[in-house]
């Protein structure tokens, strides 16, 4: 079974295209996202449409929870203020569909969640040991949450976080994806129109300080 491995879109519409039309390519058989479709970009309408059409389901990431549940990020004023846009323009339907993601998501043998174990939506797995997992049922681990792609193969797990399709935080600015296949993990990138979603935040109101805070921002 191959599948494909999508996290922190955060209504970036531009990038999300450019990662699904790698993955039609690649022939994946199944795609999940690690949570965080919504936050910071403005095109979230469209984000959740285009998993919403093909069936991509999701687990619930920290803005999720925001959209979610009505509430605020503490750590960031400019953070609430995105999401305080996105309340403006997204759907019922979206919504609605936002609030049903699931904590968890288990595939096989295969756990996936946005943060951590021991926080789900908002604990940040920068480096994960081999003694964080020993506690765990399972052996094969998906998380997202900090933008940044890793693979960690320890003598009895394997652990995946695919980086940001929306946001990435390390020295690539590509769209970043992964792909599980017989058992093994891969990271990609690809190229997307970054003009573009600038534009659309210009348009809705953020000036080049809250743009070039983005990256920055949890």
């Amino acid at each position: 079974m191959r599948i494909g491995i999508i996290s922190d879109i955060h209504g970036n519409y531009e990038a999300l295209k450019a990662v699904l039309k790698e993955l039609d390519t690649m022939k994946v058989s199944q795609i999940y996202c690690l949570g965080d479709v919504v936050g910071y970009f403005t095109q979230v309408n469209e984000c959740c449409d285009e998993l919403r059409k093909r069936n991509i389901p999701s687990v619930m990431g920290n803005h999720d929870w925001y959209m979610a549940s009505n509430g605020y990020c503490k750590r960031s004023q400019s953070v609430n203020d995105y999401i305080d846009y996105q309340r403006s323009v997204i759907t019922k339907e979206n919504l609605d569909w936002v609030k049903k993601f699931n904590i968890h998501r288990f595939v096989g043998s295969i756990h996936m969640l946005h943060g951590g174990w021991e926080n789900p939506i908002d604990e940040y797995l920068y480096e994960p040991t081999e003694q964080y997992f020993l506690k765990l049922k399972g052996n094969i681990f998906m998380s997202g949450h900090t933008h940044i792609p890793k693979i960690r193969k320890f003598k009895n797990s394997l652990y995946c976080n695919p980086g940001s399709v929306g946001q990435p935080r390390d020295n690539d600015q590509r769209a970043g994806f992964a792909v599980f296949d017989n058992g093994k993990f891969s990271l990609h990138r690809a190229e997307f129109d970054k003009i573009k979603s600038l534009e659309l935040l210009k348009k809705a109101g953020f000036d080049d300080e809250y743009y070039s805070s983005i990256k920055n921002k949890k």
